[in-house]
């Protein structure tokens, strides 16, 4: 995972392989690291992820509500993987969760 910080407000993470029950403490640990600081929006770059769990997904639910209440939020940008942009489909994921589609 890589962490990019754009100002005061704004980072990017980019993310690779699988966001599963196994790793997925250390998506909870960055995003909470950025919370911590004040960032108010997080951008999740998907274009290496492989696959995300439930876990993961609780993740990015738990964390979209915190920085939306800060006035901010999650945006998910570059999902390559077809099986992961038919998933999120199927839950419709982008009405609480930005979703730019770019792959």
């Amino acid at each position: 995972m890589e962490i990019i910080k754009e100002g005061r407000d704004n980072a990017t993470i980019i993310m690779g392989g699988e966001v599963d029950l196994s790793n997925s403490h250390l998506l909870k640990e960055t995003l909470n690291m950025l919370y911590e600081e004040g960032f108010k929006v997080v951008t999740l770059d998907f274009s290496q992820v492989t696959g995300i769990g439930s876990a993961g997904l609780g993740k990015l639910l738990l964390f979209q509500k915190r920085f939306k209440e800060r006035g901010g939020g999650l945006k998910i940008i570059n999902i390559k993987s077809k099986h992961i942009q038919k998933m999120f489909n199927m839950i419709q994921l982008a009405r609480v969760i930005e979703i730019e589609n770019s792959g």
